[in-house]
């Protein structure tokens, strides 16, 4: 599965603010469809923050907005992912696959396999992994790299195949399935969810937003619930927070660049 990490950018002191005053309901906006990665840990943090915060916290899913295991039908004619890599190259601009939309994870993680692999596929975005699978499973579009959490239980029902995971290695949860970098050396993409907020945020808001965070990610239930998602939580100060962002954004950039991708 995917070594996917939380994100926590700490904004002041972790304890409590004074001058809270809890009068209003928080949302958190997951900008997927329902069922996808995005909007199961904003559920998880939802549900677990509210009695911190000693107020109501909702989702509100969102779609249109923007790692992995990379997955076909069964009755697919590629059976792994040496047999992938083939078929797509005999039929170059033939074939097509699917993302949770332009510039998501899910469409970079497998726009980066193709650029790196000299593949032309056709991308068809959708508003959240939720809505490719069926396609997947009817053959409309070719396969998709899926986040661990929303593809496994489809993998072990056998309603979809596995062909490679994003990550350096193989991963116990799926230790026959190879890494991609195993053919394609160098891949590697990792996910991760932050918490972020509007600019301009009052302070006693992000202190105590992050007080209530760092106090959950304390807790070892909560750390089993990341954990039973393929997740593992790296509370990080703002710089840090920031710098890695940074990062991030320069490995894409340059996919950008290269393959011309766009928003439109």
């Amino acid at each position: 599965m995917l070594r996917r990490q939380l994100l926590l950018s700490p904004l002041a002191a972790p304890a409590l603010a004074q001058g809270w005053v809890a009068d209003r309901t928080i949302r958190i906006i997951a900008p997927f469809a329902p069922g996808g990665a995005s909007d199961v840990i904003s559920r998880i943090l939802a549900e677990e923050i509210a009695p911190l915060l000693g107020q109501q916290v909702v989702v509100e899913n969102r779609t249109g907005a923007g790692g992995s295991v990379l997955i076909t039908a069964p009755q697919s004619p590629v059976t792994d992912f040496p047999g992938f890599l083939e078929y797509v190259k005999a039929r170059p601009g033939q074939l097509a696959y699917g993302s949770a939309g332009i510039g998501s994870s899910t469409h970079m993680t497998f726009a980066l396999m193709a650029h790196r692999a000299g593949l032309d596929m056709t991308h068809v975005p959708y508003r959240g992994t939720a809505l490719v699978i069926p396609d997947i499973i009817a053959g409309r579009v070719l396969g998709m790299a899926d986040t661990i959490n929303t593809a496994l239980p489809f993998i072990r029902d056998g309603r979809v195949r596995a062909l490679a995971v994003s990550t350096p290695e193989r991963l116990a949860v799926l230790p026959d399935v190879p890494a991609v970098a195993e053919r394609i050396p160098g891949y590697e993409v990792l996910n991760w969810y932050g918490l972020n907020g509007p600019a301009g945020l009052p302070t006693p808001i992000t202190t105590t937003l992050y007080a209530a965070m760092a106090t959950l990610l304390a807790r070892p239930e909560f750390q089993q619930r990341l954990a039973s998602q393929g997740m593992s939580s790296l509370p990080m100060s703002t710089a840090d927070y920031a710098a890695y962002i940074a990062r991030d954004r320069g490995q894409w950039a340059e996919l950008v660049r290269a393959t011309g991708i766009r928003a439109d």
